[in-house]
């Protein structure tokens, strides 16, 4: 049986202008600089403009919870405004089948003069909800923002903690079948952050559809089932949570740690400069897709030989947390280029974006120390809860049974 969808956008662009000269906006001065230098002003009014979005075209079934990543200005707030119908599309369309929540910045959809209790009332007729189910949403909304003394104050004299708070409570607890939520939970402290992606995860296990933006990956694995990567108004990859958002990570660090790790290393006796799994199916020869036997090769130059050496290895994630090292004592090397390979029966590892760090040292100190580029990336199967939230850094499979 098909899930319906609830969202359907087509072929969407955005187009803003930026730069424009502050004028009094009357006709006569506008076309006086257009007879003045009428190609400076065309030429003017193109470089203007840029394009927010271009050809983005999506699906969102009906209960999913849905993911949008991406750098700042890469569109995704644009995107939503257009799904919440604040702002219109200058090319393509967009269709939403039921009743929408959103809460896209602080200052969206509250009327300043109006207190909490009279907004969030407003907020449910907006809706299409009555006063009656309103009422009975309303005690549990404002325990929920924790505002109970301050809700028949106007709002315009909230914080804007206070005001997120209230805002995230009425738009969750009102029921909308869809819920769009902007990167502005970020303005509340850590503890009311919790409370929110608990309250989300229970909208989205009553069936409910979310499209959720954030830069915490943590909160797209632990509650989307799909995410959107978007990166210069278009969409760069679209996929489950897990793959889509390591990979994200990835883009991001690499660069960066490429950089970083050639600038810090010394031309000594030996230098490592390259690595690859050679026991892989996959197309990548550093993307990891079996739990094992796995074989690791790096490649080490070596420029006179060198005696009583150590050679170490270690194995971070993406947070830079140590999963596991090793090291070899009493080694010898001879000049010339050399693989150094490690056999594992499993790594039983999450999937997600991983680094291995080399090292070399002797007698006379550190010989090289390596943070190796580009990071392996693990695609398997993950075996583990299917709430992220539980899910720990092993990644091991089992069987269970039921006995008498």
């Amino acid at each position: 049986m098909s899930v319906a969808n609830v969202i359907q956008a087509e072929g969407l662009g955005k187009r803003y202008r930026r730069g424009v000269t502050q004028t009094n906006g009357l006709l006569r001065d506008s076309l006086g600089r257009m007879l003045k230098s009428p190609l400076h002003s065309l030429q003017r009014q193109k470089q203007e403009t840029f394009w927010a979005l271009k050809d983005v075209s999506l699906e969102v079934h009906e209960g999913e919870v849905l993911g949008l990543i991406g750098r700042n200005g890469a569109g995704k707030t644009t995107l939503l405004k257009i799904l919440s119908r604040i702002t219109q599309p200058t090319i393509g369309w967009a269709e939403i089948h039921g009743r929408v929540g959103s809460l896209l910045e602080v200052g969206t959809g509250f009327h300043p003069e109006l207190t909490g209790r009279e907004n969030t009332f407003l907020s449910g007729a907006i809706l299409g909800m009555s006063k009656r189910e309103i009422t009975a949403k309303f005690d549990e909304i404002v325990a929920f923002a924790e505002l109970e003394k301050f809700i028949d104050t106007p709002v315009k004299h909230y914080s804007s903690g206070m005001y997120v708070r209230l805002a995230f409570a009425v738009a969750a607890h009102l029921e909308p079948e869809i819920l769009l939520v902007d990167e502005v939970l970020a303005v509340g402290d850590i503890r009311f952050q919790k409370k929110c992606l608990g309250k989300m995860g229970d909208v989205a296990r009553a069936g409910r559809t979310v499209v959720l933006v954030t830069h915490q990956m943590n909160q797209i694995r632990r509650l989307c089932h799909r995410v959107v990567w978007i990166d210069a108004g278009t969409i760069h990859k679209s996929g489950p949570a897990d793959v889509t958002t390591s990979e994200y990570e990835l883009a991001m660090s690499s660069a960066e740690r490429e950089i970083r790790a050639e600038n810090s290393r010394s031309r000594g006796k030996a230098r490592f400069n390259s690595w690859r799994i050679l026991s892989n199916s996959a197309e990548s020869s550093r993307t990891l897709d079996a739990l094992g036997p796995v074989r690791v090769g790096f490649r080490l130059e070596v420029s006179e030989p060198f005696t009583h050496a150590s050679q170490g290895i270690a194995l971070f994630n993406i947070d830079r947390q140590l999963i596991w090292a090793f090291s070899a004592d009493d080694l010898s090397f001879e000049s010339g280029v050399v693989e150094i390979v490690y056999e594992f029966p499993y790594l039983p590892v999450r999937p997600g974006a991983y680094s291995w760090q080399v090292s070399l040292w002797n007698d006379e100190g550190n010989v090289d120390l390596w943070d190796a580029v580009p990071e392996m990336f693990v695609a398997t199967q993950n075996f583990q809860h299917a709430r992220d939230e539980w899910n720990g850094v092993l990644n091991v499979p089992c069987e269970y049974s039921i006995q008498r």
